[in-house]
């Protein structure tokens, strides 16, 4: 396959075919007990064998960067005062507001949720609606009893994707092992695979491993509409860069080290805060950072991540990455082998 007829600026380029039945509907028995396939993005081969194996590519002096965001059960349902039926509502991102507990959300169905609208949700919870986004996203002003997390704790569920249909039978399987920070409006699912013990051998080889944050918004939820990928608006997530995390990543490159990214929220945040000469720099605030072929790379060397949804940003940003002929013909591979895709599928190291 060559890109001599292709146009790596049209969605249509991305596209794959999936069979059904490779989507995965639950989690792995065990988080790193999953598949991997591996690309080398110099030569394009592509092996293949357990998650596991990923200790294998790392050596004395690599980082290994995370994105420890915690997703919180932000799916939610309720019903609009005087009105009938459910209203669904999936919180996204929360709004700094002096107002209490302000969040951008998306509601369905939407026509029942008006600017002025309250719904009400069990244990007191109520929202009401005082604006809508030119998307559609409405801002919701929420009144409660006791700690707002504490009460989405008790009657929220998880926001996994539309794809997945399987009842989550426990919370944490769509959790890091490492999550720390409240925020997230979805999994960085890449991060799933790993166990506090493969952390460890990791740290015990000599791998430092390195905390960002990125809470993942509503482009997780956006497909991409236009066919010209450069007319697609990618949403503000909130992303948080330590001095500390900048250190150990300039620290590493500096030795002779390389960089492995868990998921493409931990690349775009790095890839947010690293200017062309590859030093990355202490951040807080938000990115709208879209990755697509021809973009360069000024701070990952490798790439831990899962198979992403055809003509997503994600396997553009993939593909940007490692080459797009080499994504798509691992992906091709990875269909032909019948790996599991999506959230709760198998994982792609690219080196």
């Amino acid at each position: 396959m060559t890109t001599e007829n292709i146009d790596l600026l049209k969605r249509s380029s991305y596209y794959y075919d999936l069979p059904e039945e490779l989507i995965a509907q639950t989690p792995s028995e065990k988080r790193d007990g999953s598949r991997l396939l591996v690309l080398n993005r110099e030569s394009g081969e592509v092996t293949q064998g357990h998650f596991s194996d990923v200790l294998s590519y790392f050596k004395k002096g690599d980082c290994l960067v995370i994105n420890d965001t915690r997703v919180i059960p932000a799916r939610i349902f309720g019903t609009a005062r005087g009105r009938t039926g459910e209203i669904e509502t999936v919180l996204l991102s929360r709004v700094e507001s002096e107002e209490g507990e302000v969040w951008e959300a998306l509601t369905k169905p939407g026509k029942k949720t008006r600017i002025g609208q309250i719904v009400e949700y069990p244990e007191g919870l109520s929202g009401e609606v005082i604006g809508i986004r030119e998307d559609g996203v409405r801002v919701i002003r929420f009144t409660y009893q006791g700690v707002f997390l504490e009460v989405l704790e008790r009657i929220g569920l998880m926001p996994l994707p539309p794809y997945i249909k399987a009842r989550l039978e426990d919370k944490n399987r769509y959790q890091t092992v490492y999550a720390r920070t409240n925020g997230s409006a979805a999994a960085p699912t890449a991060g799933l695979h790993f166990t506090p013990e493969l952390l460890g051998e990791l740290e015990a080889k000599g791998v430092e491993i390195v905390r960002v944050l990125l809470h993942v918004g509503l482009g997780t939820f956006r497909p991409v509409k236009e066919d010209d990928i450069l007319a697609h608006k990618m949403h503000s997530e909130y992303i948080k860069v330590t001095p500390e995390a900048a250190e150990a990543i300039n620290r590493t490159k500096q030795n002779g080290g390389r960089v492995f990214a868990v998921g493409t929220t931990s690349v775009r945040t790095l890839e947010s805060v690293t200017g062309e000469d590859g030093v990355v720099k202490p951040f807080e605030g938000h990115t709208e950072i879209f990755l697509y072929p021809g973009k360069k790379f000024h701070a990952v060397d490798g790439l831990i991540t899962n198979f992403h949804l055809p003509e997503s940003t994600l396997i553009m940003l993939v593909s940007a990455f490692a080459g797009y002929e080499n994504t798509m013909n691992a992906y091709r591979f990875a269909v032909e082998e019948r790996f599991r895709f999506f959230s709760f599928g198998d994982a792609m190291l690219i080196v």
